[in-house]
């Protein structure tokens, strides 16, 4: 059996296995090991590709974020373990919570890969919609007025944005049978992607706008963006890592595939104005909402609008360095954002608040967590020498050598963004603390955010040969 059926098939089992155990232990244990298979098998796909079929291939491009996906779902769900164990045993969750938050887990890892994985862009289609399915379900689960509400609102827009997207790729089937004939050749992407010089732009360029809007919406790009900080703020918290740092990746990656057809049609619209513009519409907007949240998750949640803001904005430009930025940028803000809701899940339980004027001086009750905190929102506000940094760099530096106008916006949302999260943080860090020493938590629980900021760190300061290799050619396929 090929590795990238076991990457599908793997979380899939685990999901149906998960739905019958009632023990927390044995149930924690199934997520992991489940998790942590998946991720092994998503590294054999590095080695050995297997053929494209009509519904699952795997590329360079691809091929990059099935890993980074498979790597952040098993350090979440290690994370999961201690954080779901102290809900459970404070009373916010039943075991009947528990059983079903575990299965849902699975399945969404499930969807996301498929998603990645599909050859064939309506079941790219029906995976991210599976995807919002699942999530919403898990945004629920507390069953609290707010949490209902979130997971309502979040359902409604993500609902009518991806039916968007639908009619999107309803055209675009559209356009390409005239050229390619009737029958699904006409919807997997690797052959459509040969033939889409030849489709009929006008019908290409409404397309594009339909899955725009639609996947949009799903991204968090503004001003579509209202459900994800209520998303963010409401769900278990190891929810909110996988949503930033993995489920607005796979809504970014269809955009792009749908951008890649477009662009080999030299006759229909041109996509990277109508991304740029959204781009930095999202970046604005958050980078100035940052300073009226009070709440710590919903503090983040808007950081990561701004950031997927500044992705769309990178590919929107195009170009093979604005191109690379923009993969670097991705994953970079998987593994950092990721390891900022670790920290704020374990910040938020210890302190029994979200609220961000009752958190104080967690470096001094608690260092590790206090200092590691830090470090991490020093990361995604864009110091050096992380990761984000040599991203945030290489898009204002490519986009002040193509086009230094549009590089004064991009660099006043990142000043005023930093500006907001600095001031954010410097209490929560450094004041006097509000949390009692006694307040313990699982020291392995912060492992994973360790392993995140290693990898974020390293990255600031040196990117391996293959990388760079590896982003280059993706960046040339991206155009």
């Amino acid at each position: 059996m090929s590795a990238h059926l076991f990457v599908l098939g793997l979380p899939l089992l685990s999901s149906v296995v998960l739905a019958l155990v009632s023990s927390l232990t044995t149930s924690t244990l199934v997520n992991v090991a489940g998790t942590f298979l998946t991720f092994l098998a998503s590294i054999a796909l590095l080695i050995h590709r297997p053929e494209p079929s009509l519904w699952l291939f795997i590329d360079d491009f691809n091929v990059s974020l099935v890993v980074l996906t498979a790597f952040v779902g098993f350090t979440t769900s290690v994370f999961s373990a201690g954080y779901i164990s102290r809900e459970r045993k404070e009373g916010h969750l039943t075991r009947r919570h528990l059983r079903f938050y575990h299965a849902m887990y699975q399945a969404f890892l499930f969807t996301m890969l498929l998603a990645l994985m599909a050859n064939n862009l309506g079941l790219m289609w029906v995976a991210i919609e599976a995807a919002t399915l699942t999530t919403v379900l898990m945004v629920s689960l507390y069953r609290t007025r707010e949490a209902i509400e979130a997971a309502w609102k979040y359902f409604i827009l993500c609902s009518v944005g991806i039916a968007l997207a639908l009619f999107g790729t309803i055209l675009v089937y559209l356009a390409a049978q005239p050229v390619m004939g009737p029958g699904p050749e006409a919807m997997a992407w690797t052959h459509v992607i040969k033939s889409s010089a030849a489709f009929e732009p006008a019908l290409l360029s409404l397309a594009f706008v339909f899955l725009l809007v639609g996947y949009g919406t799903k991204v968090g790009l503004a001003p579509l963006h209202a459900w994800l900080p209520d998303a963010h703020a409401e769900g278990p918290t190891p929810i909110s890592a996988v949503l930033s740092g993995l489920l607005l990746n796979v809504a970014l990656y269809a955009l792009l595939r749908f951008k890649m057809i477009l662009a080999a049609n030299g006759a229909a619209l041109a996509p990277g104005p109508l991304m740029v513009a959204m781009g930095l519409s999202s970046l604005g907007l958050a980078a100035f909402m940052l300073y009226k949240r009070d709440d710590i998750k919903r503090l983040f949640a808007f950081s990561s609008i701004e950031h997927m803001g500044i992705i769309t904005f990178a590919f929107g430009m195009g170009g093979a360095l604005s191109n690379f930025a923009g993969l670097l940028h991705m994953t970079m803000h998987s593994l950092t954002k990721s390891a900022i809701f670790f920290a704020v899940g374990i910040i938020s339980q210890i302190s029994g608040t979200k609220n961000i004027a009752n958190i104080r001086g967690i470096a001094t009750s608690h260092p590790v967590l206090g200092w590691s905190f830090l470090i991490a929102v020093a990361a995604i506000a864009g110091l050096p020498p992380m990761g984000v940094f040599m991203s945030e760099f290489l898009v204002v530096s490519s986009t002040f050598a193509r086009q230094p106008l549009l590089a004064i916006p991009v660099m006043a949302g990142l000043l005023i963004a930093f500006g907001a999260l600095i001031w954010k943080t410097q209490n929560m860090v450094f004041s006097k603390p509000s949390i009692e020493a006694s307040q313990t938590y699982a020291p392995w629980a912060l492992a994973p955010m360790f392993a995140h900021l290693a990898l974020v760190i390293l990255a600031g300061i040196w990117l391996p040969e293959p990388l760079v290799a590896w982003f280059k050619a993706v960046a040339g396929m991206l155009g």
